[in-house]
């Protein structure tokens, strides 16, 4: 048995809390996961987990061993990395979850940029913008919009996206050009509701402009957890968008999509990269955190000002 091996296994069965995820995450076949928890025990002479047939417990002795064991595991790989030809340059498969806009309209087309600085870097990628569990499903970290409410997570500000209020001409001429904000909240306006898949609610749309704030609720017709589907729904004609400017720049200049309100400000969106806490960050997670720094200084130098500036 490779006792390092072993630990490690160890840690992903407590983090997946099945042998089964475990093995699926570690792309190991899970008798082999199994076997490798049950030779650390004997080693031990310690009980590490409860087994049973719905899922998989740690006991007292082994929650103490697994704080120990990830301590111990983060020290060691900044020992290999602080060496200075051992691992260099920062290299294996870094797994990141970002929103699928995101993905695709700016973090997609800059990889190759990314991959010529650290060629020994992977990415397993996931799109999406559903709640993803970071420990179970052994992701690195996660780039989400809006304020990290997940008080186990450590998150760190990269950028801010500028947004904006959008409609389609044929919706507008549907329904009317709206002069203000509350208009919105009139029977013969809708709105396409966002809704964020960690909480179930929509963002709180606080407008302002010349020491007036309006809150922006509105009635839907269609309620969407998907950006590339909200942004669609918004093109379709089905009500009033609120969109970063990244998402919204090629359809307003096309004609696709109409800006409103543009006399209005709206607080930006903070955008985190965000990680769990006893996972120590590996190089290669330290240096996607700076280059996702790097990336959204640019983006925001390119993007417009805010309405009044």
């Amino acid at each position: 048995m490779d006792r390092f091996d072993a630990m490690r296994v160890f840690v992903r069965v407590v983090e997946a809390g099945s042998f089964t995820k475990a093995a699926q995450t570690l792309h190991m076949n899970r008798t082999t996961v199994t076997q490798l928890v049950q030779q650390l025990e004997a080693r031990l002479h310690l009980k590490l987990l409860n087994r049973t047939t719905r899922k998989v417990g740690v006991t007292a002795d082994g929650a103490a061993y697994y704080e120990r064991i990830v301590r111990l595991l983060a020290d060691l790989e900044d020992v290999e990395t602080s060496l200075p030809n051992a691992l260099a340059a920062p290299s294996g498969v870094l797994r990141v979850d970002v929103p699928s806009p995101f993905a695709t309209m700016i973090l997609i087309p800059a990889l190759p940029r990314f991959h010529a600085r650290y060629p020994e870097i992977r990415f397993d990628l996931g799109a999406s913008d559903r709640k993803v569990d970071l420990v179970g499903e052994n992701i690195d970290c996660v780039v989400r919009g809006g304020a990290v409410t997940d008080g186990a997570l450590i998150a760190r500000h990269i950028g801010d996206l500028r947004l904006g209020v959008y409609a389609a001409p044929a919706y507008l001429a549907q329904a009317g050009v709206p002069v203000h904000p509350d208009e919105l909240q009139d029977a013969r306006h809708r709105i396409v509701r966002f809704r964020w898949s960690r909480s179930g609610g929509g963002f709180p749309y606080a407008m302002h402009k010349e020491g007036e704030t309006v809150q922006i609720g509105g009635r839907h017709i269609l309620s969407i957890d998907d950006g590339n589907a909200y942004l669609a729904a918004g093109l379709a004609g089905l009500g009033v968008l609120w969109l970063p400017d990244y998402m919204a720049r090629v359809h307003a200049e096309a004609g696709r999509l109409l800006p409103l309100f543009e006399d209005w400000r709206i607080d930006p969106m903070p955008l985190y990269v965000a990680y769990p806490p006893n996972r120590h960050p590996s190089k290669k997670l330290r240096v996607f955190i700076d280059w996702m720094g790097e990336l959204m200084a640019e983006h925001a130098a390119l993007a417009p000002g805010p309405a009044g500036s």
